[in-house]
C-alpha cells in the first residue's frame, strides 16, 4: 500500500477512473499522482491500493508451474469444489478467475463481481461453461488457453480410434480374467478407411495429419476452415451429408453452440453407413446421447468411443456407458503430464499478462487480433486512448458526447488495417473520464451503444510506403460546445489530430492550430495573442507553483496573431498558478487537460 497526501483544494477535472482501479488494455501503469507539499494548509493522508497485488481465484486444479507463475504477480486463492453459491460469495474479492470446464461461470457470477473481476481465464480450449455474453457486457475479458493441449487431444482421438477399431478395451479385462477368446474380438483395418472429422480446428488438423500417417482417407465438415490449409494436409472438405453417408469413422472436434447441440442425432444416424464408428473428443452435448444409444441397438453404429458425455461424471445406470460397444474414458483428452502443465503455464501468462494490461492474443469475447498485428498498433494504441480523453475533457455544458468521427491516415490499403483495437481505445478514452465505467476492447462497443455514443471511421489513403499502420489519427466531436474555442475547426467542431514519434504518442493538431506535444502527463492549452515573452512568462508561473514542464509547443496562423501554445507538465498546478497564467493580458483562454 502506498501513502500520499493531498490538499483539500477541489480538483479542477475527474479523476481518472483508469488511474485507481485495476483496467484491460491500458498500455502504461497508473502511478500516484505527486501533489507538492502547501504550507499553512491541512493535507489529508490517503492510502491507495495502486501497488497491492490483484487476486486471482483458481476454482479447479491446475498444474504447479501456472500457480507458481501466477504467485509471481498476484495473490492466489486455489479453492476447488466450490458450489454456484461458494464461487458468487467469494468473486467479489477477486480480479481474476481461473477454472476448467467444471465451474459454471454464469451471469449471477459476473453480478456478483460487482464490476470487480477483469479476466476469466479458461485452463483449455472450450468455453461453454462460460457466459459469454455477461462476460462481455460487464467488461470482462475471457481467455483460454488454445494450443497447449491440442497435441494431447488429437493423440487421445487417435488412441480411441484405434483402440475401438482393435476392441483392445474389451479384451484386456477378458485376458486378466482368464479368458482367451480370439476369435471374438476381430476387429477391423483402418487403412484405405474413410475418416470424417466433423471440425477442423486445431484438434481436427492434427489428427487428420495422423489419420493420414495410418493411410486413412480424410475428410472433413467445417464452414469456416480455409480450403488451403486442408487441401496443405491432404483433406478434402466436404457438405455435412456427404460426411455422414461417406464415412467408416467419425471423429468430433467441434465446440458446443446452439448450432451444434445434438448435431449428431436420429436424423444424421439415419443418414450414415450402416457399421460406422464414432469418436468424440469434443463436448459431450455435440451428440444426441439417447439417439446414439438407438443407433448402437440397431447396429447404425457399430461402435462408439466416447471421451466426454453430456452428464459428467455420469449415473452409474446410463445405459450408453454401460453398452458393451461403447469404450468410455473419464475426459482425458489433455491429460498428460506436458499438456496440463502446457495448459497452466498458457493460461497463467494470459491472466497474468491481461491484468498487467497488456493485449491478449487469446481472447475469446474480443476481436481475435494476431499477436504481430497487436505489437504493430501498440503506440497507436495508447494514442488512440489519449485522445480520446483530451477531447472529452474539452466538451463544455452537460449535454455529453453523442457522435464522434474516427479519421485514419495511412499508406496502406482499407483492407489492411484492422481498426477494431483503435476504435475501442478511442471509446475508452471518451467515456471513463466523465463516468465510472470501466471501458476495454471487451465491451467498447457494446457500451458506446448503451450511451447512444456513434461512431464513424473514415480512412484517408495517403501516398508513401506502407511500413508503418497510421500516420496520424484525427477525432471530431461535433454538436458539442467547446470550454477551449481554440479547439474548434471552421465547421465548429472539437478536433484533435495525433501521431507517433520515436514509439510515443505526440498531439499534432488542435482545433485549426498545428502544434507538437507528446501526450505524456497533463496538459495547459493556452489561446493567446502571438507576441515574445509569453512562452517565458507561463514557464515562469509554472516553476514557482513547483510544477516541471515536460514540453512545449506552439502553433500559430501567422506571426503576431492567434497562436495555440501547448504545454505538457508532470504534476497538476493548484488553482492559484492556473489563476496566475489566465491573467497574463495575451492570453485569450486556457485549459488544463488530465491525461
Amino acid at each position: 500500500m502506498a501513502a500520499f497526501s493531498f490538499t483539500l483544494t477541489p480538483p479542477l477535472s475527474k479523476p481518472s477512473p483508469s488511474s485507481l482501479s485495476w483496467t484491460l488494455f491500458s498500455l502504461s501503469s497508473p502511478t500516484p499522482p505527486h501533489f507538492p507539499p502547501k504550507p499553512l494548509r491541512k493535507t489529508l493522508v490517503v492510502f491507495s491500493s495502486l501497488n497491492a497485488k490483484p487476486t486471482i481465484l483458481v476454482a479447479e486444479k491446475l498444474g504447479s508451474a501456472g500457480i507458481e507463475l501466477l504467485k509471481t504477480f498476484a495473490n492466489v486463492d486455489c479453492s476447488y469444489d466450490m458450489t454456484t453459491e461458494d464461487l458468487c460469495a467469494k468473486i467479489s474479492l477477486c480480479d481474476a478467475l481461473i477454472v476448467r470446464s467444471g465451474t459454471k461461470v454464469t451471469r449471477q457470477v459476473f453480478e456478483s463481481s460487482a464490476g470487480r473481476l477483469k479476466v476469466v481465464g479458461r485452463a483449455g480450449v472450450g468455453i461453454d461453461n462460460v457466459d459469454l455474453a455477461a462476460a462481455t457486457e460487464h467488461g470482462c475479458l475471457v481467455v483460454n488457453a488454445p494450443t497447449a493441449n491440442t497435441i494431447a487431444a488429437a493423440e487421445h482421438g487417435i488412441a480411441l480410434l484405434t483402440a475401438m477399431a482393435r476392441n483392445i478395451a474389451l479384451a484386456s479385462p477378458d485376458v486378466k480374467a482368464g479368458k482367451w477368446q480370439r476369435s471374438k474380438y476381430v476387429g477391423v483395418s483402418l487403412v484405405g478407411k474413410t475418416l470424417a472429422l466433423m471440425g477442423f480446428g486445431k484438434v481436427g488438423s492434427e489428427v487428420a495429419r495422423r489419420a493420414k500417417g495410418l493411410g486413412m482417407h480424410v475428410i472433413a465438415y467445417d464452414p469456416y476452415a480455409p480450403a488451403d490449409r486442408a487441401r496443405a494436409i491432404g483433406v478434402e472438405l466436404v457438405s455435412l451429408d456427404e460426411a455422414f453417408s461417406t464415412a467408416d469413422f467419425i471423429s468430433l472436434h467441434m465446440p458446443l453452440t446452439a448450432t451444434t447441440s445434438k448435431i449428431l442425432n436420429d436424423y444424421a444416424f439415419s443418414k450414415m453407413k450402416k457399421g460406422v464408428r464414432i469418436v468424440n473428443v469434443a463436448r459431450g452435448g455435440v451428440i444426441d446421447e439417447e439417439a446414439l444409444l438407438r443407433a448402437l441397438n440397431s447396429g447404425i453404429v457399430a461402435q462408439a468411443a466416447l471421451d466426454v458425455l453430456t452428464e459428467e461424471p455420469p449415473p452409474k445406470d446410463n445405459m450408453l456407458v454401460l453398452h458393451e460397444n461403447v469404450t468410455v474414458t473419464p475426459h482425458l483428452g489433455a491429460s498428460t503430464f506436458e499438456a496440463q502443465e502446457g495448459v497452466a503455464i498458457e493460461i497463467a501468462e494470459a491472466v497474468v499478462g491481461a491484468l498487467k494490461g497488456e493485449l491478449a492474443a487469446t481472447a475469446v469475447n474480443a476481436p481475435m487480433v494476431p499477436a504481430e498485428v497487436l505489437a504493430e498498433l501498440a503506440p497507436f494504441v495508447l494514442l488512440a486512448e489519449k485522445l480520446g480523453r483530451l477531447a472529452v475533457q474539452l466538451v463544455a455544458g452537460g449535454g455529453g458526447v453523442q457522435s464522434v468521427k474516427i479519421t485514419y491516415a495511412s499508406a496502406r490499403g482499407p483492407d489492411d488495417l484492422d481498426t477494431r483495437l483503435l476504435r475501442a481505445m478511442v471509446t475508452k478514452g471518451l467515456i471513463e473520464p466523465i463516468s465510472s465505467v470501466f471501458v476495454n476492447l471487451v465491451n467498447a462497443d457494446f457500451t458506446a451503444k448503451q450511451r447512444g455514443l456513434k461512431i464513424a471511421e473514415e480512412r484517408i489513403v495517403l501516398d508513401g510506403s506502407p511500413e508503418k499502420p497510421l500516420e496520424f489519427i484525427q477525432l471530431q466531436l461535433a454538436n458539442v460546445e467547446s470550454k477551449f474555442a481554440g479547439a474548434l475547426s471552421d465547421l465548429g467542431e472539437i478536433k484533435v489530430q495525433g501521431m507517433v514519434k520515436e514509439g510515443l504518442p505526440h498531439l499534432t493538431m488542435v482545433g485549426s492550430f498545428g502544434v507538437d506535444v507528446s501526450l505524456e502527463g497533463s496538459l495547459i492549452l493556452c489561446k493567446q495573442v502571438d507576441q515574445p515573452g509569453i512562452i517565458g512568462k507561463v514557464g515562469s508561473i509554472l516553476g514557482e507553483g513547483n510544477v516541471n514542464v515536460n514540453f512545449m509547443s506552439v502553433g500559430r496562423i501567422a506571426p503576431q496573431k492567434q497562436a495555440v501554445m501547448t504545454i505538457g507538465v508532470d504534476e497538476e498546478p493548484d488553482t492559484e498558478t492556473l489563476k496566475k497564467i489566465g491573467e497574463i493580458k495575451a492570453i485569450e483562454e486556457f485549459v488544463f487537460l488530465k491525461l
